[in-house]
């Protein structure tokens, strides 16, 4: 059913009532903010910005003498008293902070922390409600980028998955046994993942009905909210029917969660924390020098991909990228191998050319 499952009906209303509890906390100038960005942005990205907001108006509260403790109090004159000095101020902070509001952030962190604060401040500067925009004056933290993906060769995932259907990457009688009641499973959701490269959200959110072995492929909900069908090999509809047919069939699921492709031993739908945390088990059990998250199953599909086809467009879609240039960038480490191995391509010095 893909989106209109009852699964992406909750998800989604849940998502709201988040958001319209978090808005009820903003002051007036950030509400107009964050309602002139509902139309084009996520849900969930309009509960980040409203979190980041939240906390640069706590900062004040509790620097600024001109601010009180009533957040919904902070109005157009308070927000033309911040200067550039304070939003300096505020970067330390996010930086690192040891008293009340705990946190620690690095570079990138604290650039997008940034982001909807000078979002605002442009939102407000644009309607004239306020004279002066004090983040334009700040400089935002110089993120370097990393051309060096964190990926798996071949051997680490035929390892990985062996470690899973074999259970002898496990040292004691307990885990074997626990591993046991769920082989099945966490072999069907790595090989999945690694074979299509699907974002664990979108692995968390399939019902069965949305697998379709005629044709071997899969309907998903991407990060966005879109729909998708994308389709998989052989291998993994062998993995997928042996696991819905086996483990899946003696599942006794909780009250609205029979639609579920994928259980806990629960019986409730896996949770996103669940497959993240069983990536990273088994990864660390296989391939302890390197970290190895949901998202770098992707990046070892998606370099695969690219490496047999060549086709970065290509990549992008199966990816679900919606602008093509996140794929151009995240992949470019490619393109420089590719260059390395042109350098021994031609050599006219040889007494055959």
């Amino acid at each position: 059913m893909g989106k209109d499952s009852s699964f992406y009906k909750d998800k989604n209303k849940n998502l709201k009532l988040k958001l319209r509890e978090l808005e009820d906390q903003l002051p007036k100038p950030a509400l107009d903010y964050v309602h002139s960005k509902e139309q084009n942005a996520q849900t969930s990205t309009l509960i980040s910005y409203c979190y980041d907001l939240l906390t640069f108006f706590r900062f004040l509260s509790d620097s600024n003498p001109i601010v009180g403790n009533d957040l919904k109090k902070i109005d157009y004159d308070i927000l033309n008293k911040i200067t550039p000095d304070d939003i300096e101020e505020y970067k330390r902070y996010l930086e690192l902070n040891t008293v009340g509001e705990q946190h620690e952030n690095g570079k990138k962190a604290i650039a997008r922390k940034l982001s909807p604060l000078r979002g605002m401040y442009k939102y407000l500067m644009v309607r004239e409600y306020v004279k002066s925009d004090p983040t334009q004056l700040v400089e935002l933290p110089k993120i370097k980028k990393d051309k060096n993906i964190v990926r798996m060769n071949n051997y680490e995932v035929q390892a990985i998955l062996e470690a899973i259907d074999n259970g002898n990457a496990f040292t004691s009688e307990r885990q074997r046994k626990y591993n046991q009641k769920t082989r099945g499973r966490d072999l069907a959701i790595l090989t999945l993942m690694l074979n299509t490269g699907i974002r664990v959200s979108e692995c968390n959110g399939l019902d069965l009905n949305d697998v379709d072995f005629n044709v071997n492929s899969l309907t998903i909900v991407r990060k966005g909210g879109g729909q998708d069908i994308i389709y998989f090999n052989d291998e993994v509809s062998q993995v997928l029917q042996d696991y819905v047919n086996g483990e899946r069939e003696y599942i006794n699921p909780v009250e609205g969660q029979e639609t579920a492709l994928f259980y806990s031993l629960q019986g409730r739908r896996i949770s996103v924390d669940a497959i993240e945390n069983l990536v990273k088990k088994y990864a660390k059990m296989v391939v302890p020098n390197k970290k190895i998250t949901p998202h770098k199953l992707r990046s070892t599909y998606g370099t695969a991909l690219y490496r047999e086809t060549g086709d970065i467009r290509l990549v992008a879609d199966v990816l679900g990228h919606e602008n093509i240039n996140t794929t151009i960038d995240y992949y470019a480490a490619i393109e420089d191998e590719h260059k390395r191995l042109a350098r021994n391509a031609v050599d006219f010095s040889r007494k055959d050319n």
